[in-house]
């Protein structure tokens, strides 16, 4: 299939999916007029790249490990890629410290909001809450 039925089937623009392309994670037959060739596939593939990348997965990673995902609609992980888990928990580990920066970012602009609106309002701000521990 060619790169406008894939992106009809996906939902996936076509610009998205000749990105997916540079980045390793499609592969299509390029046919002798230049024309990209897409199997059936990789329709499943761009599901699982597009679910991968709402887990947070960057486009690296996922290339790392697009290969131990099988299944049309879940996720599946065959017992042959031993460092798929490791991978996901890095990738976790790191959505977590960055889930604990921006809460603490977010604590910080309500100090400031809450600064600036008394200010505007002609009210002593309220006392900063104590760091969370």
């Amino acid at each position: 299939m060619r790169i406008g039925d894939l992106a009809h089937k996906t939902g996936v623009n076509r610009r998205l999916l000749r990105y997916y392309e540079e980045q390793g994670l499609l592969r299509p037959v390029r046919l002798d007029n230049g024309y990209r060739e897409y199997a059936e596939a990789d329709t499943a593939a761009v599901r699982h790249i597009r679910a991968l990348l709402a887990a947070g997965l960057s486009t690296a990673v996922i290339a790392r490990v697009l290969h131990c995902v099988h299944g049309d609609d879940e996720l599946i992980v065959p017992s042959g890629c031993p460092t798929f888990i490791e991978d996901l928990r890095r990738e976790r580990t790191h959505v977590a410290k960055m889930i604990a920066q921006l809460q603490s970012s977010q604590g910080i602009l309500d100090s400031i909001l809450d600064a600036a609106l008394h200010q505007a309002a002609g009210v002593p701000p309220t006392p900063p809450a104590p760091p969370a521990a």
